[in-house]
């Protein structure tokens, strides 16, 4: 009676077990019908390709490989044969689970007293790749289920398109394409058999089996599996023989270009669809990146001591839009890299204040509105009002060069006259120009850059600078720059400027006689082709920038440092323009040389463009200029004269300091009128008085303490004067 008792209690017992075994596995099982191609689908990530077909940036830390996906199809078959005989003999014959051989691994692990095979199929190997989890009786026991219940929603061959992607390899990498090109720097296509059996074997044990310290130690394991792949037939004993013989030609991968701001760049912008099956050829030119890098890196090195730490270069075909280099200063060498205050940032997407580098895209809308490179401008002193206070203007070298035409203005980088030409086109009108452009970082509205626009206040990107400089290049029609050749993506081509506008603009930027007040007449920005340069410097030397163009190409670059310390007197000539005659020159050989694009519309027309006024003669220096039809009368005077008398200096509410340190005799503050008639007198009324009359508009004003107001009348024969406005100030 009791062991029936007992045998009833033994058996409820096992029963409850069962069900609490039954209940947890349902618990544990993670459903397998996840999608195989999710690794690929979820994360949107490709393999980047140079123009060459040559990898960019691999980076081999996650857990799929989702950057070398190869079809199924497009594997060699010798190398599936090898891969099932090894791992799944009966892959094709079971649903998930081989019991026949779990059977025989476990025969073999009690014959030898330790585990020396798993048993496990493919499909139960894929689910531990998709479920990882530690290796234990119970996890075997998850993956049977998971395993079966995975081949109810994928094809057999799904499953070995997955596993041979993903299997894991030595040095983190996954799949048989990673696998081939680590150990022999080749594509699966040039594999030889023998080395096709190694990259089946190699994934059992991958640091036992380390090719490079001990290639000798796979040699018994390949030549099992050659014996077994014999006894099903699919490879005869005589080529088992030849396999035995065979040498594999190890050979150490190379390093991938380092391009992973491109990279970034490609991926935020280029939709996955466009890829093929997980790669993404692109237009950037890997020999070319190489260079760009290295003259980076190099030039940032050299003026460390000038507290530079920070760069970057762009180089396109402006012809195609074609993106050719994207280099950040440091991304070629990661000690570099992250020692550099910023060096993970991307500079070629970093908006910075480009200086002077703005002004070639004003002084082309003077040109369109009627002006000529031969307009007279006048460099003299200027200021504005600040609030309060003046600021005064000034060119880099503090000189000053009265009249001097359009063409010396921008070849010379004087802000005066550009500050009198954005007054001419308006600065809405420039700012609405700069968007056409695709400048997009210039968000704030036109009050907020005002005037400063002209000498580059507003932040941009050297992309946004290459793509504008493209623009001139490509004779004023905007094309969006793209990372991909033949582009399937839409660009919309826009006019900017005329043809006519473009070609003088570039010639103007290529011409070493316009820029020779400023940069000397044996510059480094005088290149051997006809090269268009213009350079750039903001405020207090936070950046230096150099843009240039050729008949083709089109290049950028930028020197600063992104933590937004100054650098020690660096200036777009003295840093980043030897970067730029560098790249110039390594771009000389992809083509015949060509002149720059001149529009055959321009007309030719003999001017005066200097006067020599010593020994009491005025003497012409003459020369051709170009014009656009309708430009070329009054190309002595100014387009726009002034038509009413302006005070200059004081400015409205203007605050003067006076100090009592100083003798009174020795403090003074001139006034400045500007737009009297060249034969006419000034008055000067100081709180309804005159004070003084002058043959010019300057006055030297003896300063007292006190509130003013200041009027200004022009005194000639006209019958109505001019007179200013009445400007108050006061002197504390």
């Amino acid at each position: 009676m009791a062991t029936r008792r007992y045998g009833q209690m033994a058996l409820r017992t096992a029963l409850v077990l069962l069900v609490l075994v039954a209940l947890k596995t349902a618990w544990d099982i993670e459903t397998p019908s996840l999608s195989l191609h999710t690794p690929n689908s979820g994360t949107q990530r490709f393999q980047v390709l140079d123009r060459q077909g040559k990898p960019l940036g691999i980076s081999y830390q996650n857990r799929f490989n989702t950057m070398a996906i190869v079809p199924l199809h497009a594997i060699p078959e010798w190398l599936r044969q090898a891969f099932v005989t090894s791992e799944d003999r009966h892959f094709f014959g079971h649903h998930g689970v081989s019991w026949t051989a779990r059977a025989n691994a476990l025969w073999q692990n009690l014959r030898a007293g330790k585990a020396v095979r798993g048993g496990s199929t493919i499909t139960e190997q894929v689910v531990r790749i998709i479920h990882p989890r530690p290796r234990t009786l119970w996890s075997r026991w998850l993956e049977g289920f998971e395993a079966a219940l995975l081949e109810k929603h994928a094809s057999k061959g799904e499953l070995l398109e997955f596993y041979l992607n993903q299997v894991p390899y030595a040095a983190n990498r996954r799949g048989v394409a990673q696998a081939a090109r680590y150990y022999f720097n080749r594509d699966l296509g040039t594999l030889t058999h023998k080395e096709m059996l190694a990259l089946a074997v190699l994934p059992r044990a991958p640091s036992a089996f380390d090719l490079y310290k001990n290639p000798d130690a796979i040699e018994p394991a390949m030549a099992r599996l050659a014996q077994a792949m014999t006894d099903r037939g699919e490879l005869s004993a005589q080529e088992r023989q030849q396999l035995a013989e065979q040498k594999m030609a190890l050979e150490p991968p190379q390093l991938p270009l380092n391009a992973s701001h491109f990279i970034n760049y490609i991926r935020e912008t280029i939709p996955y669809h466009l890829s093929d099956n997980g790669v993404l050829l692109t237009t950037l030119d890997g020999g070319l990146q190489h260079k760009a890098q290295a003259f980076l890196d190099e030039r940032i090195k050299a003026l460390k001591r000038k507290q530079v730490r920070n760069g970057a270069a762009m180089v396109v075909d402006h012809r195609t839009g074609e993106i050719l280099v994207w280099a950040v200063g440091g991304a070629g060498n990661d000690q570099l890299n992250k020692a550099t205050p910023g060096g993970a940032i991307d500079a070629v997407r970093t908006p910075r204040q480009p200086g002077s580098s703005l002004k070639p895209f004003l002084y082309a809308l003077a040109l369109d509105a009627g002006w000529s490179p031969a307009t007279l401008l006048d460099d003299s002193p200027m200021a504005e009002a600040i609030g309060s206070g003046l600021h005064d203007f000034h060119n880099y070298s503090h000189l000053f060069y009265g009249q001097i035409s359009l063409r010396e203005a921008l070849g010379n980088s004087l802000n005066i006259p550009a500050l009198q030409t954005i007054a001419f086109v308006t600065p809405a009108r420039y700012l609405e120009t700069l968007h056409a452009l695709g400048f997009a970082s210039l968000r704030q509205p036109v009050e907020f850059y005002k005037e400063g626009l002209a000498l580059g206040n507003g932040e941009v990107t050297l992309f946004e600078m290459v793509q504008a400089y493209s623009t001139l290049a490509n004779r004023g029609i905007f094309r969006p720059l793209t990372p991909l050749p033949q582009s399937p993506v839409m660009r919309k081509n826009r006019r900017v400027y005329s043809a006519e506008a473009a070609s003088l603009i570039a010639n103007i930027l290529s011409d070493p006689f316009a820029r020779r007040r400023e940069f000397g007449a044996g510059s480094v920005l005088n290149l051997p082709i006809q090269t268009a340069v213009k350079t750039g410097t903001s405020t207090d030397y936070h950046d230096a920038w150099v843009l240039g163009f050729d008949s083709r190409y089109t290049v950028g670059v930028w020197l600063g440092n992104l933590d937004q310390t100054p650098m020690d007197g660096i200036t777009g000539s003295t840093g980043p323009a030897l970067v730029l005659h560098s790249l110039f020159a390594a771009l000389a050989g992809h083509e015949k040389p060509m002149p720059l694009y001149l529009s055959p519309k321009l007309t030719q027309q003999e001017i005066c463009t200097g006067h020599d006024q010593s020994a009491g003669r005025t003497n012409c220096f003459p020369r051709t200029e170009y014009f656009i039809s309708g430009s070329e009368p009054n190309l002595t005077q100014q387009p726009h004269p002034p038509s009413q008398l302006e005070l200059r200096r004081p400015t409205k509410g203007l605050q003067i300091a006076y100090d009592p340190r100083i003798p009174a005799s020795v403090q003074a503050f001139e006034f400045v009128v500007e737009g009297m008639a060249a034969d006419h007198k000034i008055e000067w009324l100081l709180n309804g008085k005159v004070i003084a009359t002058t043959q010019t508009g300057h006055f030297l004003w003896p300063i007292k303490p006190g509130h003013y107001s200041l009027q200004a009348k022009e005194k000639g024969d006209k019958e109505k004067p001019l007179a200013t406005d009445v400007v108050p100030f006061y002197v504390k």
